[in-house]
Parts: C-alpha cells; sequence; structure tokens
C-alpha cells in the first residue's frame, strides 16, 4: 500500500492545495454549486476540490454516464454534500433545487466528435448554455462560470500573423473556417459565448467566462483521443509514442489542477461579463516537444504515422495558440512548478516507469 500511496499522493496532494487557496470560500455557505461536465477532465477535478473542501454546500456533479461518475467520486458515495445529478445540457433542465452557482464545463471536446457528430457537438454548446440560464434566472442562480475555449481565437489572433509569437490576448479574435465540419466546436464556442453575454446585457445574468487552453491531468478516458492521452496511454501499452503529424505545432499547456484553481478564482473574482485567458505561460511548446517529454517519462521513442482520413478531419488546423495570463493574474492567480514535473507526477499516478 505505501508504494500505491506514494505513486496517488501527487495529485491528491495539490487537489488538497487548491482546497485551502485563499479564497472567499464563505460565500458557498449554504449554497448549492452545480457542475456540468462532472466526469470530464476539468469537471471532474472541480468536483474532487470543492468535496476536498470543508464547509456547509451541496455539490451536484452533472453528467450523462451515472456508472463513470459513481466509479470516479466513489469516495463521496457516503458525504451528504455529493449528489450526481443526471442530465445532458442539449435538454431543459429539469428540477427543483435552486442551484446558486453553475459552472458549466460540459462540451464534447474530443476531435473524434468533431469529425462525426459535427451537429451534435455545435448543439450541446449553445443548447446547454440556454438551458442553464433559463433554468438559472427562475431558480435564483447568483453566478455562472461558462468555460469555454481558447478554440475561439481561431488562427493568428487579432493580426492574423502566426509567425508573429504574439500571445492572445482577451480581445483578440482571429481566423475561423466556418465552412467546415471542424469549426462545429470553435464557431459554437464562440456563439456560446455571445450568448452567455446577451443573457447578462438582456436579462440581467451575472456570468463569468474562461477560456482555457490545452489541459493535461489524470482520469482520462479510454475514449478520449487528445493527444496527450493518446500518448500516455502509448506508454502506458509499453508502445513507442504515435505522432500522426510532424508535431510542429505550438500550443499553450495547463495542467488540470491548475486550470481549476484559475476556475475558482474567475468565479470568486472574475468581473461579470469579462472572459479570462487560463494558461501555464511557462508550459509553451510543441506537439512534438510534448510528445518527446511524455515519451521521455516512459522511456520510449516518438514514430510518425500518416493519420486516416477521419482522424485528420479533427485535428485542430491552428499553427500558434499561445495565451497572455496578464488579465488573471491579476486576479491572484500563479502557478507553480515545472511541466516536467507535473508530466512525472502524471506519469507515477498512471503506474507509468521507464522501460
Amino acid at each position: 500500500m505505501k508504494s500505491e500511496e506514494l505513486r496517488m499522493g501527487n495529485y491528491n496532494e495539490d487537489i488538497r492545495m487548491a482546497a485551502s487557496e485563499a479564497l472567499p470560500w464563505e460565500r458557498l455557505e449554504g449554497k448549492n454549486i452545480l457542475i456540468t461536465g462532472a466526469t470530464g477532465l476539468i469537471g471532474g477535478c472541480l468536483v474532487e476540490v470543492l468535496m476536498e473542501r470543508a464547509g456547509n454546500f451541496n455539490v451536484y456533479a452533472a453528467g450523462r454516464n451515472e456508472e463513470r461518475a459513481m466509479s470516479r467520486f466513489k469516495a463521496y458515495e457516503a458525504d451528504g454534500r455529493f449528489h450526481f445529478f443526471h442530465y445532458d445540457v442539449s435538454q431543459p433542465l429539469q428540477s427543483d433545487v435552486v442551484f446558486h452557482f453553475v459552472v458549466h464545463a460540459a462540451s464534447g471536446a474530443a476531435p473524434a466528435a468533431f469529425a462525426s457528430q459535427p451537429v451534435e457537438v455545435v448543439k450541446a454548446n449553445i443548447l446547454g448554455v440556454a438551458n442553464l440560464m433559463d433554468y438559472g434566472l427562475e431558480h435564483g442562480m447568483e453566478r455562472m462560470l461558462y468555460v469555454s475555449t481558447g478554440e475561439v481565437y481561431g488562427e493568428g489572433g487579432a493580426t492574423l500573423d502566426t509567425a508573429d509569437g504574439k500571445a492572445f490576448v482577451e480581445t483578440d479574435s482571429g481566423y475561423v473556417n466556418c465552412a467546415t465540419p471542424r469549426a462545429c466546436y470553435p464557431s459554437s464556442k464562440r456563439a456560446a459565448e455571445t450568448l452567455c453575454i446577451s443573457y447578462m446585457a438582456e436579462y440581467g445574468a451575472d456570468v463569468v467566462i474562461a477560456r482555457p487552453c490545452h489541459v493535461y491531468g489524470p482520469n482520462f478516458t479510454e475514449s478520449d483521443n487528445r493527444v496527450y492521452a493518446q500518448f500516455f496511454r502509448n506508454i502506458q501499452r509499453g508502445e513507442d509514442i504515435v505522432m500522426k503529424s510532424d508535431g510542429s505545432q505550438f500550443r499553450s499547456w495547463c495542467y488540470v489542477v491548475d486550470c481549476v484553481r484559475a476556475l475558482l478564482y474567475i468565479l470568486f473574482k472574475g468581473q461579470t461579463g469579462e472572459a479570462y485567458n487560463v494558461a501555464d505561460e511557462s508550459s509553451n511548446i510543441s506537439i512534438r516537444q510534448l510528445a518527446e517529454k511524455i515519451a521521455q517519462v516512459g522511456g520510449r521513442q516518438v514514430v510518425i504515422k500518416k493519420p486516416d482520413n477521419q482522424e485528420s478531419s479533427g485535428y485542430n488546423v491552428v499553427t500558434k495558440s499561445i495565451f497572455s495570463t496578464l488579465k488573471i493574474r491579476g486576479l491572484g492567480w500563479t502557478v507553480s512548478g515545472t511541466m516536467d514535473e507535473k508530466l512525472s507526477h502524471l506519469a507515477s499516478r498512471l503506474y507509468i516507469t521507464k522501460q
């Protein structure tokens, strides 16, 4: 057991540290918090942080897969503050619970879905905001945090110059080719953000927006085909890392617990109607560099294979996507530790050792 505890300890300690952030937690006293997408990478981590925090509040973990949720959150089944809430955000919300705070983190974010189910991706992103807002405004919602994506920036930011090295700031808006199925994700996320602001302007909704970069962490599912998950699954199986491109795309990355800490800062301290980038600016690397880092952790090599047509149709075509975090750092959020350390911790949690 000592070996297992050692391997599990890093992530759990990160959760405990996040739950001890110097934030106005008293605002949650006597409140109900609804988290959609609760079995996903970000939503699940947020549930864990909130449940780690002592207090008189209820956490409603919403998702479509009850079996997955109860497996993920088995530690809380006897805790009266935890509630699984079976819900598909594309449908109107039926309940009599007052959700004082809503963190909307549900979205079809898997590249495979962009290729095979673009209609469902668009509907879930736009209808999800409308359904939650309509319910919330009728049932005493105090604030919604919408978890959007850095993909709303498209290609090139305000300058449309992908070679200038400039980081996206929250007022940038780059190019998205809307006449492609792959645009189902960034275009509907843009529309969902506009819908949030429209509810604020017309109905007085208190809403804040987070724009996470590419996020990595444990508890990804077997069906998650984002690159970092594919790479870790390769080395879990004792395989070399397989890249389906030359890996030249340059990205901002963020460890999931750092991302969730940022969400809490935005929820508690963000200004109504404002969007905030979430990224670890010390973790700006190419996909190739990420593959090499993960391969080094597992003692493997990186190989390149040509993707099939369906795989390539789901890929993010943006060549450079790096974020400025000046705005969220103004709320007091900071990041410590290196990406190498966090990838090593993640590998330990996944029971990966060098071959």
